[in-house]
């Protein structure tokens, strides 16, 4: 009976061996389901306008875009700006000018209209000046809204440079 009773004990030693004296508690965690959808995905942050001329000082003027510029030290400082140019038969020409002069409140006498902040950059009258912004609505000048063209005679002066880019 002894042998009994010390084989019960060894046996209940043995059970309470393989268990810690105290349990630790039981986590659950709960997910909950939601049926919004996810937000739409956001817009690319706008790139940064791309100048097409190759001067680094001056204005660029861009025909295919009815765009046009301000560039400082190789960087666009101002614009790009709406912009229009020349009917059939008065197309505005490309190349690389040089302002010649300006005129704040000039009058075309061929054409009998007013030229406001007009910059000359060319000998045959052609000109950046504040203007109908439709499409070929010039005789070959570069039409501007009332404040770029007078952010655009500000800033250019005379010898500044003026690149044209189909």
């Amino acid at each position: 009976m002894r042998f009994l009773l010390v084989l019960a004990t060894a046996l209940l030693a043995s059970a309470c061996a393989q268990q810690a004296p105290f349990a630790a508690p039981v986590v659950t965690s709960t997910t909950t389901t939601t049926t919004e959808a996810p937000p739409p995905p956001q817009p690319a942050p706008p790139r940064a306008p791309v100048n097409p001329c190759s001067i680094t000082d001056g204005a660029c003027v861009r025909l295919s875009t009815s765009e046009s510029w301000l560039i400082t030290g190789g960087a666009i400082s101002y614009g790009p700006v709406p912009s229009a140019f020349g009917m059939a038969g008065h197309e505005t020409p490309t190349g690389d000018f040089s302002v010649l002069y300006k005129v704040r409140d000039d009058w075309s006498v061929p054409y009998d209209t007013p030229m406001p902040y007009t910059v000359y950059f060319r000998g045959d009258g052609i000109a950046f000046h504040q203007g109908d912004l439709a499409p070929a609505s010039s005789h070959g000048c570069v039409h501007l809204s009332e404040e770029a063209a007078a952010t655009f005679f500000d800033f250019l002066q005379p010898g500044a440079r003026v690149q044209v880019v189909a």
